[in-house]
């Protein structure tokens, strides 16, 4: 850039300056002329004079508190102290109109939704527990008249699966009775001596469901090959005994079984029938099917 530019630009900024100046000096002039203005010497009276309390103009903080000190030890302005009074008598608060508090609500609370929930936790266990007096397993159970139960088994090819009752319905040897009478107890003797006999449907061993074989006419169990003729008596397989059995019982030509009590089945060795196998075994003795 040339010396001339340089100096031409020098001047236009200290022009510009003085503009500026000039503008704001104008403004300070114009605002003094409508508010008034004061001299320095009026100026100067003004602060050396203390303001009078309750004179609307601002105190510093000093002249505040000297204001206020002469206030307070104006004729009239003593503080009085207070006689003592009697304390009022406790009166217990009404429980009416107290009711019930937060805690109580939330203790009686808590113990009521407890005593609810143990309430019915005990009534579903006694439910469980208890046999049922009518009708289903656990209870007595008429299976038809004596005719009609012949005609089933023989319709099932010796077998008669009584499902309320988890019981299988067999016949058995009137002549056989008499061996019968030395192993088992009378209930089930009783059902013999009419040529039925029912038994539970669980193996002795493990608890499966044992499932008939027409083709053996035995019972064989698919779980591990316990194998039973059609009395429930031990023919083959690890069961520890024969099957479980109920009592049974004729009256008027009809015959019911009493689910509400199993009897335990004969031990092994028991054959009071004489029956073996009438054809092949629908499970192979000792375990698993073929």
């Amino acid at each position: 850039m040339s010396a001339g530019a340089i100096l031409a630009t020098g001047i236009a900024v200290i022009v510009l300056l003085a503009a500026v100046v000039l503008f704001t000096t104008a403004r300070r002039r114009d605002t003094a002329r409508a508010t008034g203005y004061l001299s320095r010497e009026t100026r100067k009276r003004d602060r050396s004079t203390p303001p009078a309390l309750g004179e609307e103009q601002a105190l510093s903080g000093r002249e505040y508190e000297l204001v206020a000190t002469g206030a307070r030890g104006a004729p009239g302005t003593e503080v009085v102290k207070a006689e003592p009074a009697a304390l009022a008598p406790y009166v217990p608060p009404d429980p009416e109109v107290i009711g019930v508090t937060r805690r109580q609500f939330f203790n009686r609370s808590l113990v009521t939704l407890m005593g609810l929930g143990l309430s019915g936790f005990g009534a579903a266990v006694l439910a469980f527990l208890w046999p049922k007096l009518s009708g289903g397993f656990g209870s007595r159970i008429n299976i038809g008249r004596i005719e009609d139960v012949y005609n089933n088994i023989d319709a099932g090819n010796g077998f008669f699966y009584v499902p309320e009752g988890r019981a299988w319905v067999t016949r058995y040897p009137v002549e056989a009775v008499a061996k019968a009478e030395a192993v088992y107890p009378g209930p089930v003797v009783e059902g013999m001596r009419n040529g039925v006999v029912a038994l539970y449907q669980k193996c002795p061993h493990l608890g499966c469901r044992v499932p008939e074989c027409t083709s053996s006419q035995w019972f064989e169990c698919p779980c591990h090959g316990s194998q039973y003729n059609q009395a429930g008596e031990k023919k083959g397989g690890p069961a520890p005994r024969g099957m479980d059995r109920f009592g049974v019982s004729v009256s008027g030509g009809s015959v019911s079984i009493d689910t509400g009590l199993v009897f335990q089945g004969p031990p092994i060795g028991t054959n009071t029938t004489g029956q073996e196998a009438e054809g092949p075994h629908c499970i192979g003795a000792g375990g698993g099917g073929h």
